[in-house]
């Protein structure tokens, strides 16, 4: 079966996703810690921020683009089966290349962040009301119901808001059940595919008989 969210997910949810990031991004430790490496080796805390407060910001991004001619619309599955990063080794260029291309972006500084992300938000209600049945995503040159493009987007948001309170030693942003679902449906079925079934099970529901690793990633 496809997975899909259409025309399950609460817009309002997705706004107040973006609202639950305002603490922990705009924290005084995020500054004072902006150049140091973050939970993610290799990666800056700036660079972790810069890459959170993207997401509102290519989701404005995307819902602006419109219908492209020719582009098909895939199902979630199906999508991040053209993910070239999820399939690359951890220091692929695949992976590095958004962790560079991230911690660059970062130079401009906390304040930026905070402004794209202030900016995003604002922009946010409108972008997603005006959209149509379907959200071009130009990375895979295909199309996504636009529910399942925004559950891509909370799934970034609820990992990265946790890589970067990890990084601070602050608690992680806590999210509506209405968020976290999708979000968990979609990376216990990316844990699947990436596991198999034995793996994943086993860890999911018997302890006793956990194996190895499950992540998603």
């Amino acid at each position: 079966m496809a997975l899909t969210f259409a025309g399950t997910l609460d817009h309002a949810e997705v706004v107040r996703a973006v609202d639950a990031l305002a603490d922990v991004v705009s924290a005084p430790e995020v500054a004072a810690a902006w150049e140091q490496e973050s939970a993610l080796p290799g990666m800056t805390v700036g660079g972790v921020v810069r890459h959170l407060v993207s997401q509102p910001e290519c989701a404005v991004e995307f819902l602006r683009l419109g219908p492209q001619t020719g582009a098909e619309t895939v199902c979630l599955t199906d999508y991040y089966a053209r993910v070239d990063w999820l399939h690359a080794r951890i220091d692929a260029p695949e992976n590095t290349s958004i962790r560079d291309d991230f911690n660059e972006l970062a130079q401009a500084g906390h304040v930026a962040s905070l402004d794209i992300l202030e900016q995003a938000r604002a922009a946010l209600p409108s972008a997603m009301a005006a959209s149509g049945p379907t959200t071009y995503v130009p990375w895979q040159d295909c199309a996504l119901n636009l529910d399942d493009f925004l559950v891509c987007r909370l799934l970034e948001i609820v990992v990265h808001a946790d890589d970067l309170a990890a990084s601070l030693g602050r608690p992680t942003p806590q999210f509506d059940n209405a968020v976290l679902d999708p979000v968990a449906a979609l990376l216990g079925v990316l844990s699947l595919r990436r596991h198999g079934q034995d793996t994943v099970v086993r860890a999911l529901a018997r302890s006793e008989r956990a194996g190895g690793p499950v992540s998603a990633f």
